[in-house]
């Protein structure tokens, strides 16, 4: 485990923690990300042509990392248009406002139905699904776009995918880097998921309607008009399409048919992840296409492409601010090598990776340091925006501390696998939790902000409950 650190991680560190000081301060990072970027493509190739062309390398590769979340939340956004411009939409989430009554009932149940849907399809497709239909209900009944943002983020990347209950992709790449069965990492992992997801939604929920009771709300809206279309693309007045009302009801009806098809589907084939997402996104296509067909007739043929320009003008809008801080990211994981070439030590995982393991390297072995550590390794493992990478490196680690501590291996490798999903799994790393912000229209930078406190709070928490399960 004992990995040498070169020059390039200690540059990566700086400017990780000059990334991290802008985005407190709330000021833009695309400046010192590509420097960040060139800088680290000097250090491996040692020349000016290779640092240049890494910059523009890789902002290509995290385009390429991003592009199933750029075509889902840009079809997703093109078919809700349509919707909006027939009033389907209306028609369609009338019903609900029953339900959401309040913003602190949108607000919960929002999150709890994104939980629920995220432990059986992963929180990807559950946002396409969720956000479409729920968003404009809670902004109705007066929860921001933002707040509708940070309950599907929190509940759907933080605490479902944290646990992973029912697909159980994360348990078993902790537990096997472990040595532990997985329904002994699962079981240990229960309290520590309850405690951080309790803690950190409470504490966002408290956040969000303080400043909103002070006036401190920073809407975090792409475009100001957003607020009119429940945070979705705006529509005019006048450019509203007329159908009748019988068929506008019938339509109102099948499309949420349609999409528990779907999910129905996913059951029966066994669908995961971008397999799910896909079956949304193709549903959402058909949707749109046989919606404007019938909305403007013969002109439908032309419009169906006018649509999907719309929608894919507002993903890269929404992207665009996000692929420079994702490409200085990714060098941290894999990309350094796809780009640059075997630059690093033998036995590196990657510039995160490597920095993880010289830190459970230099601190003492008991209880409440192990985890500390656990956390803090977690977290800086999952600073690449996956969340998956770094879990592996986590249940070696709490092996280690397990050893020499005599108990708690178990506890130790939940806590690592829920740190580093919390903070790359899409909640901390702007990137990460751009579904959720693009679904609902608001930048993935503010959400970021939002979520910070309450996650670091969260963080803090159930590392403390941990220290005495060990």
């Amino acid at each position: 485990m004992d990995i040498q650190l070169l020059p390039i991680h200690w540059v990566y560190l700086v400017f990780i923690g000059f990334i991290l000081t802008l985005l407190v301060k709330r000021r833009d990072t695309t400046m010192i990300c590509v420097v960040g970027i060139f800088t680290l493509g000097l250090l491996a190739t040692e020349t000016l042509s290779g640092s240049v062309s890494g910059v523009f390398n890789s902002f290509i590769y995290a385009t390429k990392e991003l592009m199933g979340t750029i075509m889902i939340i840009s079809i997703i956004v093109a078919m809700s248009r349509v919707l909006i411009r027939t009033g389907i939409n209306e028609t369609m989430v009338a019903p609900l406002t029953k339900f959401l009554r309040t913003p602190a009932l949108a607000f919960w149940g929002i999150g709890i139905i994104m939980m629920v849907t995220s432990w059986f399809f992963w929180p990807s497709p559950a946002v396409a699904l969720i956000g479409a239909v729920l968003l404009p209900v809670a902004v109705r009944v007066g929860l921001p776009a933002l707040g509708a943002a940070m309950a599907m983020n929190l509940f759907g990347h933080g605490i479902a995918l944290s646990g992973d209950y029912i697909i159980q992709g994360a348990p078993k790449l902790t537990a096997d880097a472990a040595g532990l069965p997985v329904s002994s990492v699962m079981e240990a992992s229960i309290p520590l998921v309850i405690v951080m997801g309790l803690v950190t939604t409470i504490t966002a929920f408290w956040l969000m309607r303080r400043d909103m009771k002070n006036g401190k709300w920073r809407s975090g809206l792409i475009d100001s008009r957003l607020e009119e279309s429940g945070g979705l693309v705006p529509v005019d007045e006048e450019s509203k399409l007329l159908i009748r009302e019988r068929l506008k009801r019938s339509l109102a009806i099948a499309i949420p048919v349609l999409f528990a098809l779907d999910v129905i589907a996913m059951f029966v084939l066994n669908l995961q992840g971008g397999d799910a997402t896909a079956l949304v996104g193709g549903t959402a296509v058909f949707i749109l296409i046989a919606v404007t067909l019938i909305a403007h007739r013969n002109a439908g043929v032309e419009k169906i492409t006018s649509y999907l320009i719309e929608g894919f003008v507002f993903g890269f809008k929404v992207f665009g601010p996000v692929i420079p801080i994702a490409a200085f990211f990714y060098l941290g994981d894999s990309a350094i090598t796809d780009l640059f070439g075997k630059i690093l030590p033998e036995g590196s995982h990657g510039i995160v990776n490597d920095l993880g393991v010289a830190l459970a390297g230099v601190v003492p072995l008991n209880g409440a340091i192990g985890a500390v550590t656990l956390t803090v390794v977690g977290a800086i493992t999952g600073l690449d925006g996956s969340g998956f990478s770094g879990i592996s490196l986590a249940g070696s680690i709490a092996q280690l501390f397990a050893t020499a501590i005599g108990s708690g291996a178990a506890v130790l490798t939940a806590l690592g696998q829920v740190a580093a999903i919390w903070v790359g799994g899409g909640t901390l790393i702007p990137w990460a939790l751009i579904p959720a912000a693009a679904i609902c229209g608001v930048s993935p930078f503010e959400l970021a902000r939002r979520n910070l406190k309450p996650v670091l709070f969260g963080l803090a928490v159930t590392t403390i409950v941990a220290m005495f399960l060990v």
